[in-house]
């Protein structure tokens, strides 16, 4: 059985919200905030959530058939199994990407990225200079897009920048691609 954290303020919201993921077998642990939502996960959720990172949200308003079809996507995500890989390794430069092991090296160090920005990196270094347009991006991190905002993939580049690029303003790896979306430097 699946478990989900639901965080929110609203206790009425809680409620609406526990009933029907329950009805679907989940299990559900509320929370009020932030703090108290830690304090509910043990030491191994707390990890393993730093590690794979958070790939989605939603804001309020939405209907519960969003939330249900969120969490779904979520779900199938989390159960695919890795793909075999034609390229072990790929390395431009400083940075460093060992696929099999899902990690990446920048200038020797280890670079600490959440799942949704390795996919997202290995997207873009597995073909250089192909530029991808931010719905096709949505499409293939996501498997689909219909209820997400084209804008959430800037703050994705945005944190993985932070994290491989020595000067994010000024990349050396992930270009922008004005009106059209992002591509990574040619080999």
């Amino acid at each position: 059985m699946a478990r989900i954290l639901l965080v929110d303020d609203e206790q009425a919201v809680q409620k609406l919200l526990s009933y029907p993921l329950q009805k679907e077998g989940y299990e559900v642990v509320r929370a009020h905030d932030g703090r108290e939502a830690l304090e509910q996960d043990d030491e191994g959720d707390k990890v393993l959530g730093l590690e794979m990172g958070a790939d989605d949200y939603i804001t309020k308003p939405f209907s519960i058939r969003e939330l249900r079809s969120r969490i779904r996507a979520a779900m199938r995500r989390a159960s695919l199994a890795p793909q075999p890989e034609a390229v072990e390794v790929i390395e431009s430069d400083a940075l460093r990407i060992d696929l099999p092991r899902r990690a990446v090296e920048i200038r020797g160090e280890e670079a600490q990225l959440t799942y949704l920005e390795f996919e997202l990196l290995r997207t873009l270094a597995s073909t250089p200079g192909r530029v991808y347009t931010r719905q096709a991006l949505l499409d293939k991190l996501w498997g689909g897009a219909a209820y997400r905002d084209p804008r959430t993939i800037d703050v994705h580049v945005r944190h993985l920048r932070e994290k491989i690029e020595q000067d994010p303003s000024d990349p050396e790896y992930i270009f922008t691609v004005r009106g059209v979306g992002y591509r990574f430097r040619d080999a």
